[in-house]
């Protein structure tokens, strides 16, 4: 049965942590907060709820613990409750256990002193108590029995003051209607005596008061020393409990031969938690018993294991090439954790001290009402939006955010491997959607000609430019050139679909990441992002799909699969599975983790095709893989992030006023500084401001455009008019060509994500070279906006066969002379 509120935990006597909780069939696994204290063990939905809603409470002294798996276990009272739980680790379940273990020993040893005192019987010490237990109880109850004996005086002091005290009143009494006469005298005599008995019970309760008082003081002090002096011996108790148990861990996995490794190359410090190989068998057995799920997606492949043959140096074992060997040897913990050669961006000492702290978040209300009453009688296109709504960066500094974890480049840079080097560009794709968990803000779009430089060569060797390249639709260009070997490029379009609940928004695209060392180019495009509770609800953010990276230079791939959220998975939330494999699709290394905590990788030794899956008929590829290693973890958020909009540490910085940088810079935006100095009312102002001043530039530049078009025509007319076009007398006149109805460059409505590019090809559209246009002329590329980017350059990618942007150079040359003469006043 719940309980409305959990137990008070005692400080140092408690155990608290997440665990997976089963809840029913249709939302599976769920994490919740669990509290062990004074025998009881409690769980919330979050620590938040601590102190107000308890979800469920179960009795150690009467309950059942019994461990399932490497990372499951049951908890059962008899059958009222039970509670199916899930650790993140075996280590974790193993923490869990011995806590709850001890804390129900001694809730069924306090259960059995209690029914002994309550029977008057002498308690009698467990076997397992020594001769200190036993003379410490004997010890107390000697106390409890003088305390007793004073309470019982005091409870003769009572009543002997209430006996006293009737008697004076009534002699009181008698005394007013005493006549003045011979016996009054008696009766003072009377009422003096009573008195004077009165205020010798009344002395002697004090007396038994104070000696009551005092010792139940000086007692209390003693209890609690040895109170203290039990939870001290207990935290040692656990710790001694807990590297048992880490020992007996490594001890099973080193028998089961995943962790058998050559002396010179083992390292305890650098030891890291398996992932989930082990115990893939062990899963799809419980799958088929009570917890089985025929709804659930099954995983594409399992991972076991290798044989310890495998971990033999000098062995040589069929089926595993030189190249593959060269691998394992590039892949070891001392290659990738000391490689004294490997960068270490984060000791490196900043030039330039960056900022920590933005001002807090303000906590204004939104008015629905106030922003639907200013749309009445305007067009979609023009309806502002509010700033509540966005967050202090555009979206160009939210694209250079991907550069939060350039180290893993740096080191696919160094590595000797193409097969290896995919594993860190893999992990550098997982971890640029690290920072959108808790990011429910909307950034600012960028204006048409908006720059943004982000220059980190000093901490981490790179710098990048993006510039706003299309505004309809919108399009940011990206590109960043590494001192330490590599360069990223990209060039992203949104497009987006409504689905009343959610919002899914799709990035359209490739990146680029070119290595000059070994001239790898790697390709890929991002996955769908979805926005979760637009209508009611709090806000949160799933990352699903399937990218698949391509080596273009040696055939390798990496295919990386995002698992969407679902009601009906039992499976780690927000989790990512990958694999790599060569040109001739043969394994080589397994990826798996979350994207928003850690990426880890194994090495594959060998693989087969597993049993059907009696569902859908489908056969998963069982990998035997080494023990996995983690390539890549998320760094923890700033203190006070949840004020500061969820920034990251690299966030905070985004913003920060630089000297030299473009006119053009997002920086220089008024209405984005405006909201980050909490001033929204002036910042809604401001970027009202901004957006018809582009409507106004976009109007002119669309005027000029068909004023050169219609010079166009008319010089295509004359010549058309030369040649022999005319069949039976009928003049062929050539078709009207369709102009595009006029597009508002409002900034901040939905139609900016995902505007049409269905329209027919006109003069203000855009077109590719070389196809044929009106009358079968070569048409030259022309922008739907009319605008050529400033420091991008338009052409046809080789690799991808895609039209995108690449950076034609300038900029940095132009920043050393400070000449921008050239850029747009946007601002």
């Amino acid at each position: 049965m719940s309980e409305p509120k959990a137990p008070t935990p005692t400080p140092g006597d408690t155990y608290k942590g997440w665990l997976f909780k089963w809840t029913n069939y249709i939302k599976g696994y769920q994490r919740r907060w669990f509290v062990l204290s004074n025998g009881l063990l409690s769980y919330y939905r979050t620590q938040a709820e601590m102190g107000h809603t308890c979800r469920g409470t179960i009795n150690l002294a009467t309950a059942n613990i019994v461990v399932e798996d490497s990372c499951n276990f049951i908890i059962s009272n008899g059958g009222a409750q039970t509670y199916h739980l899930k650790a993140s680790s075996e280590v974790e379940r193993q923490r869990w256990i011995t806590a709850l273990e001890l804390a129900k020993a001694k809730a069924v040893r306090n259960q059995a002193d209690q029914s002994d005192d309550s029977g008057d019987e002498c308690p009698m010490s467990s076997p397992s108590a020594g001769q200190s237990g036993a003379s410490r109880n004997s010890e107390v109850q000697s106390t409890l029995r003088t305390l007793g004996s004073k309470v019982e005086d005091l409870s003769t002091c009572n009543d002997l003051i209430a006996k006293h005290g009737s008697a004076l009143q009534r002699s009181l009494s008698e005394l007013e209607g005493v006549k003045i006469g011979g016996d009054t005298g008696d009766k003072i005599r009377q009422v003096t005596e009573r008195a004077t008995l009165f205020r010798i019970t009344s002395n002697a309760m004090i007396n038994a008061c104070r000696d009551f008082l005092s010792l139940a003081q000086a007692h209390s002090k003693r209890w609690q020393k040895a109170l203290q002096a039990e939870r001290e011996q207990r935290v040692r108790l656990e710790e001694t409990l807990e590297q048992l148990a880490k020992q007996h861990n490594h001890l099973e996995r080193a028998f089961k031969g995943a962790t058998v490794l050559p002396p010179s190359q083992s390292h305890p410090a650098t030891d890291s938690k398996g992932s989930s190989s082990g115990k893939g068998d062990a899963s799809d057995e419980e799958d088929e018993n009570e917890f089985f799920d025929a709804m659930e997606d099954p995983q594409a492949f399992i991972t076991v294991p290798a044989d310890p043959k495998y971990h033999r140096s000098g062995s040589n074992v069929s089926g595993i090439s030189s190249e593959i060997g060269m691998d394992d040897q590039s892949l070891d913990e001392q290659s990738l954790a000391s490689n004294p050669e490997s960068p270490q961006p984060q000791e490196l000492e900043p030039v330039k001290k960056r900022r920590i702290r933005i001002p807090d978040k303000p906590n204004y209300s939104l008015n629905l009402w106030s922003i639907m009453k200013n749309c009445i009688g305007k067009e979609l296109s023009k309806i502002p939006m509010p700033v509540n709504f966005n967050e202090p960066i555009s979206m160009l500094q939210r694209l250079s955010e991907d550069l939060e974890y350039s180290e893993l480049l740096d080191k696919g840079a160094k590595c000797q491997s193409s097969l290896e080097q995919l594993c860190y560009v893999a992990a550098f794709t997982v971890s640029s959607y690290s920072t959108t968990v808790h990011r429910t803000g909307k950034p600012f779009n960028p204006l048409l000609g908006e720059t943004f430089e982000l220059d980190r060569r000093y901490e981490s060797g790179y710098r990048s430019l993006c510039e706003q390249v299309s505004h309809h639709p919108p399009a940011a260009c990206h590109h960043a050139i590494s001192e330490r070997g590599w360069t990223l490029r990209q060039e992203i379009t949104l497009a987006s679909k409504f689905r009343g609940k959610y919002l899914s928004i799709m990035p359209l695209g490739s990146i680029h990441c070119v290595f000059e060392k070994s001239n790898n180019h790697y390709t890929w495009k991002k996955v769908t992002t979805t926005v979760h509770n637009i209508i009611v609800g709090k806000l949160w953010i799933d990352q699903s799909g399937e990218i698949d990276i391509v080596n273009h230079e040696t055939g390798d791939r990496c295919h990386l699969k995002f698992a969407p959220y679902s009601y009906f998975s039992r499976d780690v939330a927000r989790k990512v599975t990958g694999v790599v494999t060569d040109k001739e699709g043969k394994a080589h290394y397994v990826l798996s983790g979350t994207w928003d905590e850690k990426m880890e990788f194994s090495r594959v030794m060998q693989s087969s095709r597993g049993d059907e899956n009696g569902t859908e008929g489908r056969q998963k590829t069982v990998y035997q893989t080494l023990k996995a290693r983690e390539i890549w973890r998320k760094t923890p958020l700033p203190e006070g992030a949840e004020n500061m909009y969820y920034f990251s540490t690299l966030a905070l910085t985004l913003n920060e006023l630089e000297d030299g940088v473009a006119p053009t810079d997002s920086r220089r935006r008024p209405d984005q500084r405006l909201m980050e100095q909490g001033q929204w009312e002036e910042a809604n102002a401001e970027k009202q401001r901004l957006e018809e001043k582009q409507r106004s530039v976009r109007r002119e530049r669309e005027r000029e455009a068909r004023s050169a078009d219609v010079d166009e025509e008319a010089v295509i007319e004359d010549s058309i008019n030369d040649t022999p076009l005319k069949t039976d007398g009928e003049e062929m006149t050539p078709e009207p060509i369709e102009t595009p109805e006029k597009i508002d460059a409002e900034e901040t409505t939905s139609s900016d994500i995902s505007s049409s590019t269905e329209t027919l090809p006109g003069p203000s559209s855009f077109q590719i070279d070389g196809m044929e246009g009106p009358y079968g002329c070569p048409v030259k590329t022309v922008h739907q906006d009319n605008y050529s980017a400033q420091w991008f350059d338009h052409f046809d990618d080789p690799h991808t066969g895609e039209q995108t942007h690449l950076y034609k150079g300038g900029y940095w040359e132009a920043k050393d002379q400070g000449s921008w003469e050239n850029c747009p006043d946007i601002f």
